[in-house]
């Protein structure tokens, strides 16, 4: 079932609080350094950005989770410690021993991550003496949200309870992510906790499944981050082992919350008023499906055709041609909401009127068939606004 609230300390075993130092201005004490803390050595996993150029808390945290195992994970927003050299991974390293200091754990139980501005090093000394000063609660689910936001206008919380072996599991999630949203590996950042008792092979693979049908279904921009980050954490407070007939209810419903943050990132793109959902069948393969359905979604002529409510359904089709998968236009077939465009091969008989309406919606689903196969996809997008460039322009500022 769907639950209302906490998020990543929604599972048995999880607090989290933040605190504000002035990450990027230290006139601004905003929340903007975050802790989530589990009672006990949790199963690990992470996915992380494909973008070559790689933040420091990437390659940190990707070394902490070679033994598979975490207690905590500690954020900051403002200032991405990417480009930072090999400086930044030093003060990735320092986030993490202090972290690891309040905890009582090693620094390598920690995982560390950043977002905000590229280029710029990372105010270490302001971040390590604020990570003491967070008191982590069960209760400050709340302020984790908001600490790890840039861009965002509000927070992103999913979570899920489903009884498994005639108990209770608990999955909560809290992500942020605006702009520079094209994963490939993971979204901007997402954090997943649990309950289920997972071995840290177990748990890549559940994440791996869950993140390939959400955070890697979706585009704001077409920009994959340096800093991308989806980690899951799986303290086994349940007593309930992930396995066998249990092993697909539980990873339904990772999925839903993964699903849930990923679609609420889209919801909340930089300068979206629109949200659009692409539906493609009829391909020759899954990996076709979702190029197709991926390249809609960051077509530039799609997204301005959304935003400004114009019927011109052929940017569509277009799109689909150009992704790299096969299209049969002889057998192709395009839906806008609940009117057909195209179908098999040929323009239908439509109703442009109609077609505006649809695209003057907030929420928007768009069909495709590729005439080819029996594979299909979903992702989904937003449009693209002037207010999406009038932010990246002045984001340093």
């Amino acid at each position: 079932m769907a639950v209302t609230g906490r998020g990543v300390t929604f599972p048995t075993g999880f607090t989290a609080g933040a605190i504000g130092v002035g990450v990027k201005d230290e006139r601004n004490k905003r929340l903007d350094v975050a802790l989530l803390v589990a009672d006990r050595p949790c199963a690990a996993a992470g996915v992380f950005t494909s973008n070559q150029v790689i933040a420091a808390p990437c390659v940190v945290t990707k070394r902490h989770l070679a033994s598979g195992s975490l207690r905590a994970v500690v954020v900051n927003s403002g200032n991405a410690n990417a480009c930072t050299g090999e400086q930044g991974e030093r003060d990735a390293l320092a986030m993490a021993e202090a972290a690891a200091r309040v905890i009582g754990a090693r620094a390598q139980e920690v995982a560390v991550a950043s977002t905000g501005v590229i280029g710029i090093p990372l105010p270490t000394e302001r971040i390590a003496r604020g990570i003491p000063q967070i008191r982590p609660t069960v209760e400050e689910w709340d302020e984790f949200a908001r600490a790890i936001m840039t861009t965002d206008t509000r927070q992103k919380v999913a979570e899920r309870e489903v009884w498994l072996r005639g108990r209770p599991v608990r999955i909560g999630g809290v992500a942020k992510g605006a702009g520079m949203i094209h994963p490939d590996m993971a979204t901007l950042l997402a954090f997943i906790t649990t309950d289920a008792r997972l071995d840290a092979g177990s748990a890549a693979r559940a994440l791996r499944g869950a993140v390939d049908l959400s955070f890697n279904a979706i585009s704001v921009d077409g920009d994959t981050s340096t800093n991308d980050m989806t980690l899951l954490l799986a303290s086994g407070a349940s007593g309930v082992e992930i396995a066998d007939e249990v092993w697909d209810p539980f990873v339904d419903a990772l999925t839903e919350v993964c699903g849930e943050l990923a679609r609420a990132i889209v919801a909340d793109g930089e300068g979206a008023t629109k949200v659009f959902e692409v539906r493609v069948r009829g391909a020759t393969s899954t990996a076709d499906a979702r190029a197709a359905a991926r390249t809609i979604t960051t077509s530039n002529l799609v997204k301005t055709a959304i935003h400004g409510a114009d019927p011109n359904w052929g940017r569509i089709l277009a799109a689909a041609g150009r992704s790299g998968a096969r299209v049969d236009q002889r057998r192709a077939s395009v839906r806008v909401g609940d009117v057909d465009v195209f179908s098999l091969g040929r323009p239908c008989a439509w109703d442009a009127a109609a077609v505006r309406a649809i695209f003057e919606r907030r929420s928007i689903v768009v069909e495709v068939d590729l005439g080819v196969g029996d594979a299909s996809a979903k992702a989904w997008g937003c449009d693209l606004s002037a207010e999406y460039v009038r932010i990246n322009a002045e984001y340093t500022t």
